[in-house]
């Protein structure tokens, strides 16, 4: 395999997939494919879930990493690899050195998550953390490699590592064969570019969409402009797919093959998560759950039957408690109220009782009497509070305003 640019020939084929799929045997988990009943009541047809969250390591990573690093010169390997990334690549490349026998370094940004940080040292590799993001951390890898003879790993932007990842698509036209709709997450294309090559060589009629974070959506500049472009500073919590610049290599392959990229707000992607934590009882990263938000935000854009692709599952526990309340308030169901009242006894349990008539559920409580802007006998209260949906929270705030309370927040 060679590297080649947008407008010439596809660099991966369906052979060099099936090639990577020997060399995974063994090494790679055949993930499960799980059926979704409340997607599919709202797609209108059959959605079914396939686990890469539950893959080794958490992520579909391994399977390009060892592809990469397996095909490597017993004098390569001598010398070491080195990659860059902000969690799951690392991990991914950890492992497949370990399983391969070869030392590995791994750069990661300062304030990857310690989850990710913590398992890439326990597989084996030294980590070294460096920059604020991805982009900056490539750089110092791309050093590193070039001072001492390390092999530097891509995380996407390589033939072998994109026939790695191609072995998802071939699992899921195993396991759903009568699939329509394939939904990935894209973050520098390998991934959607691997499946793409896979399933558009076997399945030509099989729609592939690839679905990227608002706030970090390189692609569809990039295809309007036919090249890779930059975003500057891109920003999501989905650090799976916050890549500011696609590769050149899956470029090509998604600019071919790939038949849309759609974009999704941190709003979708927080209901997304929750969604799949509530009802398919998996926990999955923001970039993971990425198609998911892509079927929540346009449920009837989707010819089914339809395979949204769990990408990763290494979500940082204090991340998704946050992003878990940001899902339930994009959800209406949970509500943070600020109001004022007199600050006598028994005046909170009062309050308090409002809410429990309303069936409010309070989960946190902030009482402030010592504020300057308050007077002599105000008391400030910050309530946070678990509801049942939009309809819910005006019923809550009509109760409290009923009451007496003047609502500040």
């Amino acid at each position: 395999m060679s590297y080649g640019t947008a407008g010439t020939l596809r660099s991966v084929t369906l052979d060099d997939v099936r090639g990577a799929r020997k060399m995974l045997s063994g090494v790679a988990r055949v993930t499960s494919m799980e059926g979704s009943r409340h997607l599919s009541q709202l797609v209108g047809a059959p959605v079914h879930l396939k686990c890469e969250n539950l893959q080794r390591t958490g992520s579909f990573k391994l399977r390009g990493a060892y592809v990469r690093i397996a095909g490597l010169l017993p004098e390569q390997r001598a010398a070491g690899v080195v990659a860059a990334s902000a969690g799951n690549h690392a991990q991914g490349v950890a492992l497949a050195s370990a399983l391969l026998g070869v030392p590995a370094t791994v750069f990661m940004p300062h304030g990857a998550p310690l989850p990710k940080i913590s398992a890439t040292r326990e597989y084996g590799a030294e980590v070294r953390l460096h920059g604020q993001v991805v982009d900056e951390t490539l750089a110092a890898a791309q050093e590193y490699a070039a001072g001492t003879g390390a092999v530097f790993i891509h995380p996407f932007d390589h033939p072998d590592v994109i026939a790695g990842q191609g072995t998802v698509g071939l699992e899921i036209l195993e396991q759903c064969p009568e699939v329509r709709t394939i939904v990935v997450g894209v973050g520098g294309g390998g991934l959607a570019a691997g499946i793409a090559v896979a399933v558009k060589a076997l399945r030509p009629d099989v729609r592939v969409v690839g679905v990227q974070a608002e706030g970090a959506a390189a692609y569809p500049a990039s295809l309007a402009a036919g090249r890779p472009v930059s975003v500057r500073n891109p920003v999501t919590m989905a650090d799976g797919i916050r890549v500011g610049r696609p590769g050149v290599v899956p470029f090509g392959i998604v600019e071919d093959l790939v038949d849309e990229v759609r974009t999704v707000t941190e709003d979708q992607l927080s209901a997304a998560l929750l969604l799949c934590l509530e009802r398919a009882k998996l926990v999955v990263e923001p970039a993971g759950a990425s198609p998911v938000a892509a079927l929540l935000s346009a449920p009837h854009a989707f010819e089914g039957p339809v395979v949204a692709v769990l990408s990763g599952g290494n979500v940082d526990p204090v991340l998704m408690q946050r992003v878990l309340r940001h899902g339930m308030a994009a959800q209406g169901r949970y509500l943070a109220v600020r109001l004022r009242l007199t600050d006598r006894p028994g005046a909170l349990a009062t309050l308090l009782g409002v809410l429990s008539a309303a069936d409010a559920n309070v989960l946190d409580v902030s009482h402030v009497r010592t504020d300057p802007r308050l007077g002599l006998a105000e008391a400030e209260v910050e309530l946070h509070l678990e509801t049942k949906g939009p309809a819910h929270c005006a019923e809550v705030g009509q109760a409290l305003r009923n009451a007496g309370y003047t609502v500040m927040a």
